[in-house]
């Protein structure tokens, strides 16, 4: 049976207005990612990274997905196959369009206890009064993987590298790893690759096919062509 593995990067919710951290004017333009996507950054000033977080929840609260989200659930739902969707995004989108997801940087409607490391939903706004509901602590935190960080269900997404017939990258920018190097990791297994975004990247010349811009437009044309 076919498997796909797709990974899906910031450049595939930039058009539902949620800009990534290389966008200008955008909440990630005002910090330094030293300051409020780092553990040593919680450290020093954890209310400030709590209100840096609850300022992206409630945008992602309020973004809507677009063509492309759309179009990735209805290849899940509809191909003659395994489609396996793995996200380095953390807003959600994916399952408010219909999607199944990996999410290996975590989500930003969960959080997670710093003592216990018991995960809960977590509410609109966060502050370091925030209680884990498990241990009582006050040592609440987002639930996102940050730099310097291990992302989540790796050897999850290993297993699935291996044995997908298709990888494709959408949105993403080659120059986070260890996403960057799943192109390789797929390549070894065997699988075509194929690369969907709006310009091209860092890791463009490690994939045999490519399609140049915009997710809402390239995406649905590129799952029609799998579906017919």
């Amino acid at each position: 049976m076919d498997k796909i593995v797709i990974l899906t990067g910031a450049g595939l919710s930039a058009e539902s207005g949620l800009g990534t951290f290389r966008d200008e004017g955008g909440l990630w333009a005002q910090h330094r990612i030293e300051d409020v996507a780092t553990p040593e950054g919680f450290a020093r000033d954890p209310a400030l990274v709590h209100r840096f977080y609850n300022a992206r929840r409630a945008q992602a609260q309020e973004a809507q997905p677009n063509a492309a989200h759309e179009a990735l659930a209805r290849l899940q739902s509809d191909f003659d196959g395994e489609v396996i969707l793995v996200t380095q995004n953390v807003d959600g989108l994916h399952e408010k369009a219909g999607s199944k997801t990996i999410h290996m940087h975590g989500e930003l409607a969960r959080a997670l206890c710093s003592t216990c490391e018991h995960r809960w939903d977590a509410d609109l706004e966060m502050d370091g009064d925030t209680r884990c509901p498990a241990c009582g602590q006050t040592t609440a935190r987002p639930d996102v993987v940050w730099f310097g960080e291990i992302p989540y269900h790796m050897d999850e997404i290993a297993d699935h590298l291996a044995t997908c017939t298709l990888f494709a990258a959408i949105g993403t920018s080659g120059q986070v790893y260890p996403a960057a190097g799943f192109v390789q990791e797929a390549q070894y297994a065997g699988a075509e690759t194929v690369e969907l975004n709006l310009n091209a990247t860092d890791i463009s010349r490690a994939f045999a096919t490519h399609h140049i811009g915009p997710a809402s437009q390239i995406v649905p044309e590129w799952v029609d062509s799998l579906l017919a």
